[in-house]
């Protein structure tokens, strides 16, 4: 019996372990099957399949998504880029300093500050500790060359001093120490060619400049004993980095034998930039009113940068003043507007700052933008509210001739912009001028004619009498003849209506400006309630226009107009 029960369970036991392992193996067997699958479905994927799986917060710092971009180094990469930088970064160190030292000297003396009589370098060498990078990126570009981005971080221990001469014949060494900095350094490898190592020239250039930070000493002394001398200093070196290697500046290195002057930095078009006004500017001085003025550049050299007239006691300035800057690169350049409080012989106070991309401008027309000034462009968040700055701009590539007709010869000079209004097609000039009626003279067009402004009506007046109405009339100036107009009044009434048109004879009206000016009528005096400042370009462009403007340093109001422009062509003549 005991056999027979002893056998039973044998079978039984065995069975089930036979059974348990059967299940085993096809469960191993599955997952094998899956893991498989998904590794093969990981092989397949692209980079924007983990983007869709994955937000941008789940990856590391050194990855960045770009639709330019084709691929980007892992960190096992980076690390190993890194640790044979450090080994090979004694030979790189005397290398570069070298090169380095050679290609900023010349532009440290080109910005030199007047009171030094000389700006050298006495030492220069970068340390031993190397920089390391935090991410390399391959952009898309033409099949005949290769773009690469690295972005970098350096914190070095270089040893670095200047040797200063003021005017005085004052000699001071100057140690320019605790270099930070982070940027993102851009390669071009270009052209492609058969032969190892597979590019003829290699381009460098410093394509953002995200910190920059250093600290000067004057060994064995105070830098504060000369005054200005250090900011004067600082300004001077990163003007510098900004003349001498920043983006689209770029150095060429040869790599093969050949010609790579389509590889050197070429204008690519002009801006033209129109400041007209800025308003609600901050007050800097304890008696009366700022005294602003502005600076516009794209690159900040000193004979690209462009300064206009001071406007004394106002913090609403107008300016109407015209520039022209050269463009290298639209896709990446900004134009820059600072706006100064003149302090006569002392520095003046920077009131504010904004940029406008170029790459938002389209070819070709006339946009018209208001930016809001702040205290510092690299501070992200800045809600205190400094005023504003009105321009208008203009971009036009070179290449675009064809768009803006010259109805006379080669030789005769003509703004970007006149070129444009001319092709509107308004009258501005005659095309059927022969080459023979201009050859003697140079020509320069002057956009003549008349002006109608019909004054339509004004909405939401604010109270400003003491029934709680108040009786408006608007007065209209051309700015530069100073020819002025007025509505009549209307009596107690916060949305009156005029339908009353003035015409104007304009003599230059790409440098003229219409000032509609809302008062209050009272029996002794008016009082002012708010204005609206036009420039011509838009009327000149379209012929006719009606729009709602906001008066500006009233607390609401709204002011209609209708513009209407008739041309009466005339040329000013000047001797060659």
């Amino acid at each position: 019996m005991s056999f027979v029960v002893g056998l039973v369970v044998g079978i039984v036991v065995g069975f089930a372990l036979i059974v348990v392992f059967v299940r085993s193996e096809n469960a191993r067997s599955k997952l094998r099957t899956d893991l498989a699958a998904t590794v093969a479905a990981f092989a397949r994927m692209t980079v924007e399949d983990s983007r869709q799986l994955l937000g941008p917060e789940y990856y590391p710092s050194w990855v960045v998504f770009s639709q330019r971009q084709k691929f980007c180094v892992c960190i096992a990469q980076l690390n190993w880029l890194n640790s044979h930088l450090t080994k090979i970064w004694p030979y790189v160190n005397e290398a570069a300093s070298e090169l380095i030292k050679s290609s900023v000297e010349p532009t440290l003396e080109q910005y030199r500050p007047i009171i030094l009589s000389s700006l050298k370098f006495s030492k220069f060498t970068l340390g031993t500790v190397a920089p390391q990078f935090t991410g390399v990126s391959i952009l898309e570009s033409d099949s005949s060359g290769v773009t690469m981005e690295l972005e970098m971080n350096w914190d070095g221990n270089p040893n670095i001093v200047l040797d200063v001469k003021t005017r005085l014949g004052v000699s001071l060494p100057v140690q320019v120490k605790d270099i930070g900095f982070t940027g993102v350094f851009r390669l071009i490898f270009k052209p492609l060619v058969e032969e190892l190592p597979c590019f003829g020239a290699v381009c460098y250039s410093l394509r953002q400049k995200k910190k920059f930070d250093f600290k000067l000493k004057v060994i064995g002394g105070d830098i504060t004993s000369i005054p200005g001398l250090s900011g004067a200093l600082e300004d001077t070196i990163h003007n510098a980095i900004e003349d001498s290697i920043t983006w689209p500046v770029r150095k060429i290195v040869p790599i093969l034998p050949g010609d790579y002057s389509d590889l050197e930095l070429k204008p690519s078009g002009t801006l033209e930039v129109k400041l007209v006004q800025a308003k609600d500017l901050t007050n800097k001085d304890f008696i009366g009113k700022s005294d602003p003025y502005a600076e516009l550049y794209i690159r900040p050299l000193r004979e690209r940068t462009k300064t206009s007239k001071i406007i004394s006691n106002d913090l609403n300035p107008i300016w109407n003043e015209h520039y022209e800057f050269v463009v290298e690169d639209a896709s990446t350049q900004h134009l820059y507007v600072k706006i100064f409080d003149d302090e006569g012989l002392q520095a003046s106070e920077l009131l504010g700052c904004a940029q406008v991309q170029l790459s938002e401008l389209e070819p070709g027309k006339v946009k018209d933008v208001w930016l809001k000034l702040v205290k510092d462009l690299e501070v992200q968040r800045d809600n205190k509210y400094r005023g504003e700055v009105h321009l208008e701009l203009l971009y036009c590539p070179y290449g675009m001739e064809n768009s803006f007709t010259n109805p006379f010869a080669k030789k005769v000079e003509m703004t970007t912009l006149e070129r444009v209004l001319k092709s509107s097609g308004n009258g501005i000039a005659d095309a059927a001028l022969t080459e023979r009626e201009v050859s003697q003279k140079k020509r320069e067009v002057i956009v003549r004619g008349v002006l109608s402004v019909t004054v339509i009506s004004a909405e939401d007046l604010p109270v400003v009498d003491l029934m709680g109405k108040a009786d408006p009339f608007v007065v209209l100036t051309m700015k530069k003849s100073d020819t002025k107009n007025k509505t009549r009044v209307v009596n107690e009434n916060l949305n009156p209506e005029w339908n009353q048109t003035f015409d104007f004879v304009v003599e230059d009206a790409l440098h003229d400006m219409l000032i509609a000016e809302v008062y209050d009528h009272d029996t002794f005096r008016k009082e002012y309630i708010g204005r609206c400042i036009l420039t011509l370009t838009r009327v000149i462009l379209e012929g006719e226009y009606r729009e709602c403007f906001t008066l500006d340093g009233a607390k609401s109001g709204r002011l209609n107009l209708s513009l209407k422009w008739v041309p009466q062509p005339i040329y000013r003549d000047s001797q060659w």
